[in-house]
């Protein structure tokens, strides 16, 4: 081997396709990590990417990474991270939720339709699975509901879903039909930046 020729590159770690938000000031977005070494990440996603600065790098667990934009190719991009990363406790964390859903903190206004009654909601964050949202009507634990949520197109589509929690007048619900990684993240770049989803 050359002399040096193994400080030319940080060791690269490929990753188990593995779902992570990335947070701009445009918003939060549905990336998938693959690879990544102490030095940068390299992300897919379902559309191209917002035109910002810096990004933050969330897991599904809860820790977050600040990087800058490098390259980026179709739905490809390359980040390099800010701060020093320990790639295998990110590799540990990656792997320790596997079943963790990834949840985006997008808020809109919804419709709600129970049995004899149809009345406004807001989400306030949303995941593949479920959702949590407000009104100011009282549902019950169990409840079956319909919501017009947005597709991918921007149209009303309805999801039935089953109320599992309630504080107040905010709600957790979980979907009958679970949205795809890929509609999902099409979805968040809808309801934030539909640009982004032209010639993707």
């Amino acid at each position: 081997m050359p002399p040096g020729a193994e400080q030319r590159a940080a060791p690269r770690f490929t990753l188990l396709i593995r779902a992570a938000k990335l947070v701009s000031a445009q918003g939060e977005f549905v990336c998938v990590i693959r690879d990544v070494s102490e030095t940068g990440v390299s992300v897919r996603l379902f559309h191209t990417l917002p035109s910002c600065p810096s990004f933050a790098l969330h897991m599904p667990a809860g820790a977050a990474y600040e990087i800058n934009p490098v390259w980026r190719r179709d739905n490809e991009a390359g980040f390099s991270f800010v701060a020093p990363v320990e790639v295998g406790r990110l590799i540990n964390e990656s792997g320790e939720y596997p079943k963790r859903g990834l949840r985006l903190g997008l808020c809109f206004p919804i419709t709600i339709t129970t049995l004899g009654s149809v009345f406004a909601a807001e989400v306030e964050n949303l995941s593949q699975q479920g959702a949590r949202l407000t009104c100011d009507r009282l549902l019950a634990i169990d409840q079956t509901v319909r919501l017009d949520l947005p597709d991918t197109q921007g149209k009303a589509r309805e999801v039935r879903a089953k109320v599992r929690w309630r504080r107040d007048l905010h709600y957790g619900v979980v979907f009958d039909d679970t949205f795809t990684l890929g509609e999902f993240a099409r979805l968040a770049a809808r309801l934030q930046a539909p640009a982004l989803l032209e010639g993707s």
